[in-house]
C-alpha cells in the first residue's frame, strides 16, 4: 500500500472526534508490531523516528529506509514522521527520503527565534507537500516546558500558529516524556481552550504517561494527534524479560524479540481503541 499522508490522517481524525496513534519506531521490530497492532485494530497509524533513534543508528537513513518499507507493506494505512527534529538540516533529509511529514522542535529557542526557525522550515516542507508539526515552549520530562505545572498559554500558540504557517501543534497540558507511570494529571479545561483558540490539530506528547480514561477524554476535549513511545517499552521489555528468565540459556534473539513484537503489537491495538479508532461510532462531539 502507498504511505498514507499525515495531513489525511490527522484532518479525518480530526473530523471523526478521534484520536490518531503516532508511536515511535526504535528498532526493526517496533515498527513491525505496530504495523501489525494497527491492522488487528482496522485503523491507521503514524510510524514515527525520533531524533534520538537517529542518534543511537549513527544516521537516519537506516532506520528510516526500513521503517519506509515496512509502511509500504502495511494493510492499514500508515504515514511516517519524523520527531523532535532540532536541525532543519535532518528535516530535509527525511523529506528527501519520503517522509510524509516532520515535527521540528525549536522549542529551546527564543520565541522570535523559534518563530523565524519554524517558519522557514514550514515553507520549505510545504513546497514538497510535507505536513510540519512544531512546538511552543519545550515538551517536559527532559528539563522542560511539560513539567508539572508548565502551561501552554492559547493567546500565544494562537500567534505562533499564525505566524508560522505549521499544521499541528504540540502543547503543554499536563504530560511528561518518559513516564513510566500513569498517572499525568492532564488540564482538560485547558486543552479545550487552545482547541478553541489555535486553528490547527493539537498534539499531545508524553501520552504513555495518561491513564486510558483520560486519553479518551482528552481526545474529546480537543486532541487530535497522540504522541506514544514509554508503553511500548514497558511492553517491549517485560516481554523480553519473561522469555529470558523462563528460557535462561536462550541465545537465539528471534526467541525473545518475537514475542516482544506480539506485545507491542497487542499494546498498539489497545491504544488505539482507547483513542476511538476501530470502533464504529465516534467519541463524544468536541466544544467548538
Amino acid at each position: 500500500m502507498p504511505l498514507a499522508s499525515t495531513a489525511d490522517l490527522v484532518t479525518s481524525a480530526a473530523r471523526d472526534r478521534r484520536g490518531v496513534g503516532a508511536f515511535n519506531v526504535v528498532q526493526l521490530e517496533h515498527g513491525q508490531a505496530i504495523v501489525s497492532g494497527a491492522a488487528q485494530a482496522g485503523a491507521p497509524v503514524i510510524l514515527q523516528v525520533s531524533q534520538n533513534t537517529v542518534r543511537y543508528h549513527g544516521g537516519l537513513e537506516p532506520v528510516a529506509l526500513a521503517t519506509l518499507a515496512i509502511a509500504r507493506r502495511a494493510t492499514a494505512p500508515v504515514a511516517v514522521h519524523l520527531d523532535h527534529a532540532e536541525s532543519p538540516e535532518l528535516v530535509q533529509e527525511a523529506v528527501g527520503l519520503g517522509f510524509t511529514s516532520v515535527m521540528f522542535d525549536g522549542s529551546r529557542l527564543p520565541y522570535e527565534a523559534n518563530v523565524a526557525a519554524t517558519a522557514e522550515v514550514v515553507a520549505q516542507c510545504h513546497a514538497r507537500a510535507v505536513w510540519v508539526e512544531a512546538e511552543l515552549g519545550e515538551v517536559g520530562g527532559k528539563d522542560g516546558v511539560h513539567a508539572p505545572g508548565a502551561r501552554t498559554d492559547p493567546e500565544e500558540a494562537a500567534g505562533f500558529v499564525a505566524a508560522t504557517k505549521v499544521d499541528a501543534l504540540a502543547v503543554a497540558v499536563g504530560t511528561s516524556h518518559a513516564m513510566l507511570t500513569q498517572d499525568a494529571a492532564l488540564d482538560f479545561e485547558l486543552i479545550g481552550r487552545l482547541g478553541a483558540r489555535v486553528e490547527v490539530p493539537l498534539v499531545l506528547h508524553g501520552s504513555s504517561g495518561v491513564p486510558d480514561p483520560d486519553l479518551t477524554r482528552a481526545v474529546a476535549a480537543g486532541i487530535t494527534k497522540v504522541n506514544i513511545s514509554t508503553r511500548l517499552g514497558r511492553a517491549f521489555t517485560a516481554a523480553v524479560r519473561t522469555c529470558l528468565e523462563r528460557n535462561p540459556s536462550v541465545v537465539d534473539t528471534r526467541t525473545y524479540l518475537g514475542p516482544a513484537r506480539e506485545a507491542v503489537a497487542a499494546e498498539v491495538r489497545r491504544v488505539l481503541e482507547v483513542l476511538g479508532q476501530g470502533r464504529a461510532a465516534p467519541l463524544s462531539s468536541r466544544k467548538s
